[in-house]
């Protein structure tokens, strides 16, 4: 994918390939990657975030964390943070969550609804996916580096195509 462009996925399979191709690329540093997820209701946010956890080695069910706020995930020993800020009723009801807890020690926070949490205290994002279905399980993608740690993240992504 070229970072910055729009890209067809034609349908659940090539959200979750893409999603694995984004998982491949996560730095390795200490640091985690925040990436922001955009998109309607029913843009596949979550089958995103899905695709990106099964890909690194989480064997269970990922569900959108949409009641709870927050999910967290250990695939092989790996911490991910799951955010879902659709229901969010303030974004000073993010602080309740503890989020500065949740940094040190996590490799990926994937966060949902990111606006609604604006002033809140999430981090910020190192780079954001867009998506926005254009027919029946069919959608548009689009990669944008928001970080100098995102760009590189970004550029080993399009240098990994399909």
């Amino acid at each position: 994918m070229n970072a910055g462009r729009w890209q067809p996925l034609v349908d659940e399979d090539a959200t979750l390939g893409f999603a694995a191709r984004l998982a491949a690329a996560i730095p390795q540093d200490g640091l985690p990657l925040v990436l922001y997820l955009h998109g309607d209701l029913g843009a596949g946010k979550t089958t995103l975030a899905r695709g990106m956890l099964h890909a690194m080695g989480e064997p269970g069910a990922v569900r959108s964390p949409t009641y709870s706020l927050l999910a967290e995930y250990l695939p092989r020993g790996q911490r991910v943070l799951h955010l879902d800020l659709y229901r969010l009723d303030s974004a000073a009801d993010l602080h309740s969550l503890g989020l500065a807890d949740h940094l040190p020690g996590s490799v990926l926070w994937l966060i949902e609804w990111p606006e609604r949490g604006a002033g809140g205290g999430l981090p910020a994002a190192d780079a954001a996916v867009y998506l926005e279905p254009v027919a029946s399980g069919a959608r548009l993608a689009r990669l944008e580096a928001v970080s100098p740690r995102g760009l590189r993240w970004a550029s080993a992504v399009a240098a990994n195509p399909d």
